[in-house]
């Protein structure tokens, strides 16, 4: 199956300063990046943080527009879980503090039931606890606010779903990614767990079917996973498109763990 995703950001900035991007494709069979900055190109540097492709900008002053565009063909093998990414994910992080809900998570749920079937019940548990709400949390809301509001976008189901897990001691963490079939189109979160040594997805959301993401990065929350992320205070974001479409039919919603490519 071809996927074809792009995206288009519109940066503003009074003076130099620099900007690093996570929108490309983990695994791309072609793409293109171009970033203007008053029509005129700019240097990007590409390097690898842990899993995700990261490019730095070095912006000038005016209005930078950053447009990429890929092509991605379905397929690919199973992402193995490593001993270094089994310890991070178990972890507590900035959004997800898992150290807070064990006392919950181990009330709500069944420890004994087999990981697959634990895993696609938390999902459940937190797509019938929260009200997808656009606008309603703020970007500093941990897991924690999310489940005392009881309502936030994709970013707060995948939060709460991986400190539910973590919390539960199944390593997980989030994963940023084009969605054909999500509606308003945009960046999307969902959640990795480790299933018998494979990282498999979830989606609390159940905005788009699972067999249609497309990887971009993964990370313990949104803070290793962003978009976007300015340096030195001057620069503000302004404006952003995204698109992401298969070729043929979108594939049927599902709820079962998925092993993403």
């Amino acid at each position: 199956m071809r996927t074809d995703v792009a995206a288009t950001l519109t940066i503003s900035s009074p003076a130099p300063s620099a900007a690093l991007l996570q929108v490309a494709a983990a695994a791309p069979a072609e793409e293109q990046l171009t970033v203007l900055c008053d029509g005129r190109p700019l240097t990007v540097e590409e390097f690898a943080v842990g899993e995700a492709r990261v490019h730095r900008v070095e912006l000038g002053a005016g209005t930078t527009t950053v447009a990429y565009t890929a092509a991605v063909e379905g397929g690919g093998a199973p992402r193995p879980v490593s001993p270094a990414a089994w310890a991070e994910a178990l972890r507590p992080s900035r959004y997800c503090p898992s150290d807070q809900l064990e006392g919950f998570a181990s009330t709500e749920f069944d420890r004994t039931l087999p990981r697959a079937e634990l895993v696609e019940r938390v999902a459940a548990w937190v797509h019938d606890r929260l009200v997808y709400t656009a606008g309603a949390s703020r970007p500093v809301d941990t897991a924690v606010d999310t489940l005392l509001a009881g309502r936030g976008v994709c970013r707060d189901y995948a939060h709460l779903t991986v400190t539910l897990l973590r919390a539960l001691e199944v390593p997980a963490r989030l994963v940023a990614v084009y969605a054909p079939g999500l509606d308003p189109m945009d960046f999307h979160a969902v959640v990795e767990a480790d299933i018998d040594g494979t990282w498999c997805v979830v989606d609390a959301t159940r905005l788009a079917p699972l067999r249609s993401l497309v990887r971009i990065c993964s990370g313990r929350d949104a803070a290793d996973t962003a978009f976007l992320t300015t340096l030195g205070g001057v620069a503000r974001f302004r404006s952003m498109t995204v698109t992401a479409t298969v070729a043929g039919r979108l594939p049927e919603f599902g709820t079962a763990p998925y092993a993403l490519p």
